[in-house]
């Protein structure tokens, strides 16, 4: 784990990327900071998480790292001792944790459930949706104070990665720690619901795009071409053909926008 920091003082603000080994983009947005070491007025903490994932270019060494939070300083895997220092070094602070995914090219954030502060946050940052883990948020990164993760685009991609680095300035404005003025916006709200299994197969489909609803009786997705139908109407979230091993994604349900602070 690498830490640095902008500004002098205690941090009440984090920046995390390399949770994933394999999603360079919050790796290379930090370096961008640390490189161009902007002026704040709130100190920053800078943490690159799991640097041996992302040396060897793999998802993680041992066991995911956003499965295994809280963590411990005597678990036998690197990611659980991982997990139960990175808990320490972001205790206390407002985290923004930056990610990429197979399954949608336009950025969104995810947090366990709205507060006050994350409708804020959200509501300047340039993303397309918000989504809610609910009960899904186990063994997820968690601090003291709050996290927002968000996926900043297609995992590998220069476009992912130029979104993490507009992302973060947002960030860092909607938080107080750097100058300047964000556009506030409504954005479409979901929280899901349930996780949708992917059968043992060479070969994976999905037919539907991530945030648009699903009508009972649609083909959503497919197996070596064994179809998966919807009983139900959903919405998918982070539905993917090779995203998960053992999941093709997420069902959620549409909530009320969120709209900005302020806003009637």
């Amino acid at each position: 784990m690498r830490v640095e920091q902008l500004g002098t003082g205690t941090p009440s603000i984090a920046i995390v990327g390399g949770i994933h080994g394999d999603e360079p983009c919050g790796v290379h947005a930090i370096e961008r900071l640390i490189s161009e070491r902007p002026s704040v007025s709130e100190p920053v903490k800078l943490v690159v998480a799991n640097e041996r994932a992302i040396e060897s270019g793999r998802r993680y060494v041992d066991e995911d790292l956003n499965r295994a939070f809280p963590g411990d300083e005597t678990a036998a895997s690197h990611e659980g001792r991982l997990a139960a220092r990175l808990m320490d070094e972001l205790a206390g602070t407002l985290v923004m944790s930056l990610h990429s995914t197979r399954s949608h090219a336009d950025p969104f954030a995810v947090v366990d459930h709205v507060t006050e502060t994350s409708r804020r946050v959200v509501s300047q940052l340039s993303i397309g949706a918000l989504v809610e883990t609910g009960a899904f948020a186990d063994g997820r990164l968690r601090t003291g104070a709050e996290t927002i993760e968000v996926e900043c685009g297609l995992q590998g991609t220069q476009r992912a990665a130029e979104n993490a680095v507009r992302l973060v300035r947002e960030f860092l404005t909607a938080a107080g720690a750097l100058p300047g003025d964000t556009l506030t916006h409504q954005l479409p709200h979901f929280r899901l619901t349930d996780t949708i299994s992917k059968d043992s197969a060479d070969r994976y489909e999905v037919f539907v795009d991530n945030f648009e609803r699903v009508e009972p009786g649609d083909q959503f997705a497919a197996a070596d071409g064994e179809p998966h139908v919807a009983s139900d109407a959903f919405y998918p979230v982070l539905l993917s053909a090779n995203g998960y091993e053992d999941v093709f994604g997420y069902t959620a349900t549409k909530l009320p926008d969120i709209v900005p602070v302020g806003s009637t």
